[in-house]
């Protein structure tokens, strides 16, 4: 009972502090990027059409990710209503979880003070501290690839060499282990589509130092890629259908293979010498991806290079799989080897204790990382916040804004848009339509017609647009201005919001 006790208050405490430090300042920073407000509005998007099948954003299908994001971010909305802080809480949520995963299986491993400082390291990295506070899927991603990649070490336990008490397995563990990873594959599916199936790479790498072993005896891969696509189907058939094949061909061919076989929003090489150029990106990017703790990785590479055991060979087994599936992929970001970030912290704390480094010296770089950050994360927001145009601009003119209202923007075709304004009125941002497929962003030549057309209408545009269109306003009419940065392309605009009121 002492044990149950004190295992549940290890758990709860590492799940609360790590909430708590992730979500410290998301209430005040405003939707960064393009990719957080595209998910926020679409799961918004979701709870208006009452579809929970098919994500749309702006009034048009969003492919671009499978359903779980929008669903969870779906019943944040329910809990605290449909804000920034609402829309970044699940994520804070995953990294959380994937901690306490961590945590549970440095345990399984070694002990306790393994899982723990694995679990820090973790939570206490750059990219991670970055991705879990932002509204997108990739916290959910590497939280299901954990689990998945636990679930596997646990099929493989006895093989591996584990010392640790029970380790050998027997049928009741093998099939609730089972269960547990072909469940994690499915879902990471469901997170971010086929990228969650790379432990089944992993698995598929330990041939090199098991290559006697009958995998087959243990994963039953058959059996299993049923399970997984059987989940999947629950969702996917009706998605399917109810497009016409559009989401499998966009959201499959052209999101997965386009990526993989090209460039996306212009990330990566455009032609074969760039990308053979980008081929070390990620073991350049990792230095800062990982940092602080990516000051030790020359060493633990010397170290497993020279001294490794079967465990070892399992945790680089799925690192190394990570790197190379998306080094071979042309779209590269930093964040896209996040789900290696806990085999690696597995690995360095594993070795950190077994070269008997100084605990004292990991316990001062966690708070070193753990205070600045915590300390940027609720001082910079409000500094930043008011560099955001679109906030400014909606709360600027909210009181002015009526639901009935429809907009458009001119040379600002930003997400944040639709997310802020659209909390006020029903309308969608106005796009023309090309031959049924294309949408085109409003052109100068067109505020005029919009504006002046029957109804409540407002046009955001450069102001030098706006003075040279409305030198002076009509009366009845409002305008509003502001400047700031245009983060996703890094240069500062000047805006101004015209609206007429019918």
């Amino acid at each position: 009972m002492a044990f149950l006790q004190a295992a549940t208050r290890n758990f709860s405490l590492l799940f609360f502090g790590c909430l708590l430090f992730h979500l410290a300042g998301t209430w005040t920073l405003p939707l960064v990027d393009r990719d957080e407000p595209r998910f926020a509005e679409a799961s918004r998007e979701m709870i208006e059409r009452g579809d929970y099948i098919i994500p749309y954003f702006n009034n048009q299908y969003r492919f671009d990710k499978p359903p779980l994001t929008y669903w969870f971010q779906v019943v944040s909305y329910r809990l605290f209503g449909q804000t920034d802080f609402a829309a970044r809480f699940p994520t804070a949520v995953a990294a959380s979880l994937t901690a306490l995963i961590i945590f549970a299986w440095g345990r399984r491993i070694e002990s306790v003070r393994l899982g723990l400082w694995a679990a820090i390291v973790f939570t206490l990295c750059l990219q991670t501290i970055l991705h879990a506070k932002a509204a997108v899927a990739d916290m959910w991603l590497v939280l299901f690839v954990t689990l998945a990649h636990w679930a596997g070490y646990e099929l493989l336990r006895d093989l591996l060499g584990s010392k640790q008490p029970g380790a050998a397995l027997n049928a009741d563990d093998g099939r609730k282990w089972w269960w547990i990873f072909y469940l994690a594959l499915a879902f990471a599916f469901l997170a971010k589509g086929p990228a969650g199936w790379v432990p089944l790479g992993t698995i598929a790498a330990t041939r090199f130092f098991l290559p006697q072993e009958k995998l087959n005896r243990r994963f039953l891969f058959v059996a299993g890629y049923v399970v997984v696509l059987a989940i999947i189907a629950l969702w996917g058939i009706p998605a399917v259908y109810s497009t016409h094949g559009k989401f499998l061909w966009v959201g499959i061919v052209r999101q997965v293979l386009g990526r993989t076989v090209g460039t996306m929003q212009g990330h990566g090489g455009t032609s074969i010498l760039s990308a053979l150029a980008t081929l070390p990106f990620y073991f350049v990017t990792i230095f800062v991806s990982f940092f602080p703790w990516s000051i030790k990785l020359p060493w633990l590479t010397r170290r497993l290079w020279k001294d490794r055991d079967a465990i070892d060979s399992y945790l680089i087994a799925g690192t190394g799989v990570i790197f190379v599936l998306f080094t071979i992929v042309k779209t590269k970001l930093p964040h896209y080897i996040l789900p290696a970030f806990p085999l690696l912290s597995l690995l360095l704390v594993r070795h950190w204790f077994a070269a008997g480094l100084s605990q004292r010296r990991l316990r001062n770089w966690a708070i070193a990382m753990g205070s600045v950050c915590f300390a940027i994360a609720l001082i910079a927001p409000p500094l930043l916040a008011p560099l955001f145009p679109s906030v400014e601009l909606f709360k600027k003119s909210r009181d002015a804004l009526k639901p009935e209202m429809d907009f458009g923007s001119v040379a600002y075709e930003e997400p944040t848009l639709v997310w802020y304004f659209r909390s006020r009125v029903h309308g969608y941002l106005y796009h023309n339509r090309v031959n049924n497929r294309d949408a085109l962003p409003l052109q100068p030549r067109q505020v005029k017609a919009f504006l002046e057309k029957p109804g409540a209408h407002f046009v955001i545009m450069p102001t030098a647009l706006a003075n040279q269109l409305y030198p002076t306003l009509p009366e009845g009419w409002q305008k509003f201005s502001t400047r700031g940065i245009h983060f996703s392309k890094g240069r500062q605009v000047d805006l101004t919001l015209i609206l007429k009121r019918s």
